[in-house]
């Protein structure tokens, strides 16, 4: 899979900007802070996931005094070229198509645009809470298959019910209160449990894999190991019957798969609390180099590999080990400097101001106004 040209109308702080790294290596975008290098990423991970790694709010991927930004690339997988291209409006909804068809589902944008994205904010999934390693299994599992898509979206759905449901009984377990929470539990036992088996499948592939790889980084092998702690034991649905009376008191669901844990270890200390932040760091690379090598060993190819700023804060030794663990495949590389004296990169584009500097050989293919 390579991305071949990526073009932005009114994205970040870039009012018309065309992007085409190395066809098959290593493209290092490089300038000062602020001049647009992680806005390149972002755009990119957008269209493959439909969110941002800097934010939640759309409004800020649009730039200042404008209503909308697009989003346009163009990238050759599964043997052929498709266009993605994505409308983001400040207010209202995104509109996104590949080759001219709408698409809705997370699962059809990242197969027409694959993307793994490393970012220094990664580092949450091992200093973070539960909830961050749960939703990057969530991620991994939603790009890769529909039905598990729709199971994260059902948990969800179910979830907000319930809660909206447990607030309006304010305490009062009335038969009617009784009878709605039948429903819903009984759709959170058969999405949730599935969702999490799904989950612990997930991890029990992953792990072997991220044992290595940080193995690899690190310099410490056999160092990973990892656990999936649910909430409740036994079956589901009876134990959120059994734990009724308490939801209903606190108004909120105590038990399900928006409360398990994932566990990380390093050499057998818990990697969140016991562990330095040099290990945290490689651990949450070695996280995301895992998805990438799943997604490749998915699709047959390895996606675009994105990494922001992941040099600054890895000492030498864990910087050389990154860079004899990059995978083969198209890889994008931003610095605040010059170009690591490690690196080799096949292309280099400097970013000042929001203008490309040696970002593109030839002049783009013609693509249609808008995304209608």
């Amino acid at each position: 899979m390579a991305l071949e040209i990526l073009w932005l109308q009114d994205f970040r702080c870039f009012t018309d900007a065309v992007f085409a790294p190395h066809p098959s290596g290593l493209t290092v975008l490089y300038g000062p802070n602020g001049a647009g290098k992680t806005s390149i990423l972002e755009a990119l991970s957008w269209l493959g996931t439909g969110r941002s790694f800097r934010t939640t709010t759309r409004e800020a991927l649009v730039r200042v005094g404008t209503a909308r930004a697009v989003v346009r690339a163009q990238l050759h997988t599964a043997g052929r070229t498709q266009l993605v291209e994505a409308e983001l409006p400040r207010t209202g909804t995104a509109r996104v198509q590949v080759n001219r068809q709408a698409v809705r589902r997370v699962v059809e944008r990242a197969a027409a645009a694959p993307m793994t994205v490393f970012c220094p904010e990664d580092l949450a999934l091992v200093q973070g809470g539960p909830a961050e390693r749960r939703g990057f299994l969530d991620d991994v599992l939603a790009s890769s298959q529909v039905r598990t898509e729709a199971l994260v979206v059902e948990v969800e759905r179910v979830l907000r019910q319930r809660a909206a449901l447990l607030h309006h009984a304010g305490g009062r377990g009335t038969p009617e209160v009784m009878s709605t929470l039948d429903v819903w539990d009984s759709r959170l036992a058969d999405a949730g449990s599935a969702l999490v088996a799904a989950r612990e499948a997930l991890l029990a592939e992953m792990a072997p894999m991220l044992n290595a790889i940080y193995g690899r980084l690190a310099g410490v092998p056999d160092a990973i190991t990892v656990a999936y702690r649910r909430s409740w034991e036994g079956d589901l649905g009876a134990a959120l019957e059994a734990r009724r009376g308490e939801d209903l008191r606190r108004q909120s669901t105590g038990i399900g798969p928006h409360r398990d844990e994932v566990e990380l270890f390093v050499a057998g200390r818990p990697a969140r609390t016991h562990c330095s932040q040099g290990e945290q760091r490689s651990l949450a690379l070695a996280l995301r180099l895992t998805s990438h090598h799943l997604a490749t060993r998915r699709i047959g190819e390895p996606p675009v590999l994105l990494l922001d700023d992941v040099f600054s804060e890895l000492d030498p030794a864990r910087a050389r080990a990154l860079v004899a663990e990059l995978p083969p495949g198209q890889v994008l590389l931003t610095t605040a400097g010059d170009p690591p004296a490690l690196v080799e990169p096949d292309r280099v584009v400097r970013i000042e101001g929001g203008q490309l500097v040696g970002a593109a050989d030839e002049a783009p293919p013609a693509v249609a106004e808008g995304c209608r």
